[in-house]
């Protein structure tokens, strides 16, 4: 066989290649799952209510939980989700600074969640509560009637209860159609009280209005009514205050209702 001059040896390729090779890094594996969302990574942060976890993959944050022992909650999430989870020394710093964002209060934070598995129904709840300002709060009932199923109060509830990722999407600022707090998956109804406080709400007052029976607060002046908590009925002066024990009532008065919170929604749902 003739070999060209300038020709190399194929064993002198395939040694030399040989030789460039490294192991791969034993965190490739598991990171590229985490990225391609096969896979959760997992740590702590701060909230109104005290250290959280945090679980997200490359679709997204997938969980928030409280923060306890770390086994049960990687057993929980596993049971959860049906992914392997690990924890990790920090959350990546864009998605930190878009958590932040969003726990202050600013909807145009753009942050992404991992909610495959979950129903059609809980998707239009979950991101029916999304758009709930910081420091107002909504019944059940108007989500059930904002998202066009008026009759399902209790489903509704059921789905913010099956909320994976509370404060983020934050079913704290929805409460019970009576005007009472209700309850509240991390951690139940002091933490729901605790976290509403952060953002400028009396809890106290809230539940007072409720005994009392007030559900709406109009203007006599502009003849709009809301829904109390709402930043336009909280600008109302005293003397300027209507009580409303109903939607009915407010209409019969001659008062129509708020654009921005849409309190008419609520009297929609069964």
């Amino acid at each position: 066989m003739t070999v060209r001059p300038n020709a190399v040896a194929l064993s002198d390729v395939e040694t030399a290649l040989v030789s460039l090779a490294v192991r791969a890094p034993t965190t490739l594996a598991p990171a590229t799952l985490v990225a391609v969302g096969l896979a959760d990574e997992y740590t702590t942060m701060d909230s109104p209510i005290g250290p959280v976890f945090v679980a997200w993959n490359g679709r997204g944050v997938s969980a928030v939980d409280a923060a306890g022992n770390p086994r049960l909650f990687e057993e929980r999430f596993g049971r959860a989700v049906g992914r392997p989870i690990r924890p990790a020394a920090a959350i990546p710093p864009r998605l930190e600074r878009a958590l932040a964002r969003r726990l202050a209060g600013d909807r145009r934070a753009t942050l992404d969640l991992d909610l495959r598995g979950r129903t059609d129904f809980e998707r239009a709840v979950w991101s029916k509560a999304l758009e709930i300002p910081r420091g107002e709060v909504r019944p059940y009932g108007w989500i059930a009637a904002e998202i066009g199923r008026p009759r399902a109060v209790r489903a509704v509830g059921t789905a913010l209860a099956n909320n994976p990722v509370p404060l983020v999407v934050p079913c704290h600022r929805v409460v019970r159609s009576d005007g009472f707090i209700g309850q509240y998956s991390l951690g139940g109804p002091a933490n729901k009280r605790a976290i509403l406080a952060t953002e400028g709400l009396d809890p106290g007052e809230l539940e007072e209005l409720a005994r009392t029976g007030i559900r709406y607060v109009g203007s006599d002046t502009t003849r709009i009514y809301c829904l109390p908590t709402c930043h336009n009925a909280r600008r109302i002066s005293d003397r300027h205050r209507v009580p409303f024990r109903s939607a009915a009532a407010s209409e019969a008065a001659g008062y129509r209702p708020c654009r921005e919170c849409r309190p008419d929604s609520a009297a929609r749902a069964a």
